[in-house]
């Protein structure tokens, strides 16, 4: 049972981190049907702002995520403003092929400025540097502020989106932008807001990324990303609680095979289950199946 609850400790915090990379993957389809694969870059950028900030800037650890968000923010705007805008009448296909074509991009060019060697992340706060034991359960403080960090960002993510005027705005766009912009809501200006949040979120994910891991490399974004792809298609690509269930599920899983001794696998088990979520059920776990009138 130690080992049991150890495992889920640790799968809180990897899920946590998925979670808030599968966010911005959920809410930009949910608004413009993309699946933005360039959004595991973002999060890569994230955690090389978050390193130069604490590295060169000396900056503390909460300052140096909110400069990621920030930098991730701008960055997925002018995304959306360059290379995704001007096809938004075009295929989805277009899209698709111009979203990886964005995250090829980003890996090279910052491989080219800053190199592909990994870097490991200035040493740790004293506030997350050390441990505790619960029962015989281990538990990190570093796990700890992972957490709690994903949770205010994802409970404020719900209140932007449940209260506020633009989260009100994203939510009568994602069911229906014609009737949204006879409304004379900004339908451009929403989509870029969906695009600063999940933006933002996937900084902040690549700062508590890197100083839990203590590395990062420009190739970093790729499998994370992938993986919350997988979550926000096992909860229900463009559901919001689908996405954190997915993301604490494949965290789950992941760290169940590796604690089982197979870390070898935990990769290949979270593709498994993305295959036999389009098999069973291919609107995920909290999907609906909508017909569409010809």
């Amino acid at each position: 049972m130690t080992e049991l609850f150890q495992q889920i400790v640790n799968s809180l915090s990897l899920g946590s981190i998925y979670a808030l990379i599968a966010l911005g993957y959920t809410m930009v389809y949910g608004i413009i049907k993309l699946i933005n694969f360039a959004h595991g870059e973002i999060y890569m950028l994230g955690a090389y702002t978050g390193y130069y900030a604490m590295a060169h800037l000396h900056v503390n650890f909460f300052v140096a995520l909110l400069l990621a968000m920030i930098f991730c923010t701008v960055l997925g705007v002018t995304i959306e403003r360059i290379a995704y805008r001007p096809l938004r009448n075009s295929t989805r296909l277009a899209a698709l092929i111009t979203a990886i074509g964005m995250s090829l991009l980003l890996q090279y060019t910052t491989m080219a400025i800053v190199g592909p060697d990994s870097r490991a992340y200035p040493g740790l706060p004293s506030f997350m540097t050390g441990s505790f034991s619960v029962g015989g359960v281990l538990i990190k403080n570093s796990q700890l502020v992972i957490i709690g960090v994903s949770v205010a960002l994802m409970v404020l993510l719900q209140f932007v989106v449940k209260k506020t005027k633009m989260g009100k705005a994203m939510r009568a766009v994602s069911q229906d932008p014609d009737a949204a912009r006879l409304m004379g809501i900004s339908v451009d200006r929403t989509i870029s807001f969906t695009f600063a949040l999940g933006s933002a979120l996937a900084g902040a994910a690549g700062v508590l990324v890197g100083v839990y891991y203590n590395s990062i490399n420009p190739l970093m974004g790729v499998l994370p990303g992938l993986k919350a792809f997988v979550a926000a298609v096992f909860g229900g690509i463009g559901i919001i609680p689908g996405a954190l269930i997915g993301a604490y599920v494949i965290g789950g899983a992941e760290t169940l095979v590796s604690g089982l001794g197979y870390s070898l696998f935990r990769d290949g088990v979270v593709f498994a289950i993305l295959i036999v979520v389009l098999i069973v059920k291919p609107t995920g776990l909290l999907g609906k199946n909508v017909r569409e009138k010809v």
